[in-house]
């Protein structure tokens, strides 16, 4: 339960501000239609964010030691430091839903601002941290959606309500807290 939770919470402070939040009001400003927006978000995020759980937990299960165990809370200690950078949108977003629909438009957009993204990075880290891809994969899906569905029905409103300065702290000093967490677990063994 406690992977779920952290996951969770880990997640949707890391989401606030975020690329792929960002992205979420572009296409909820653009296509007006949040039901097939939200579930978009949710079926590209389960799949993203289920294999980067797996991998995570796979990759850890390959590296047991202590060095392995520092580098996974030196990572939680550079996602605190990326979580400080603000992400802007990218200009390439497509112009419209075209013959896809705005449901295919938004998971496939979504999946593939995910790649790589923060929130990702930090599910590929949580999976190697508790070795338990559905929970993680479950609780870091529950922070997307947590951080997505009001952006979403706010649009760009949400974007002047929620001090992002203030919140990318926030994320970093949870994410802080993780890697000092880690990092006393892989030095007590």
């Amino acid at each position: 339960m406690e992977s779920l939770l952290v996951s969770t919470l880990v997640v949707a402070i890391a989401e606030i501000g975020d690329k792929t939040q960002l992205l979420a009001i572009i296409l909820a400003t653009r296509f007006k239609k949040p039901v097939p927006i939200i579930l978009g978000i949710l079926v590209a995020t389960l799949a993203n964010h289920a294999l980067a759980a797996l991998a995570g937990s796979l990759v850890s299960g390959l590296f047991e030691g202590a060095w392995f165990k520092w580098a996974i809370a030196v990572s939680f200690v550079a996602m605190a430091a990326w979580a400080l950078i603000p992400d802007k949108a990218d200009d390439d977003m497509p112009g419209g839903a075209g013959r896809y629909g705005v449901f295919l438009t938004t998971t496939i957009a979504f999946f593939l601002v995910e790649m790589g993204d923060k929130t990702q990075i930090a599910t590929v880290a949580l999976g190697a941290r508790f070795h338990d891809v559905l929970w993680v994969a479950a609780g870091t899906t529950l922070g997307m959606m947590a951080a997505n569905i009001p952006a979403v029905y706010l649009g760009e409103a949400a974007t002047r309500i929620v001090p992002l300065r203030y919140v990318r702290l926030g994320a970093a000093l949870i994410f802080l807290g993780l890697g000092v967490w880690a990092g006393i677990e892989a030095f007590r063994r």
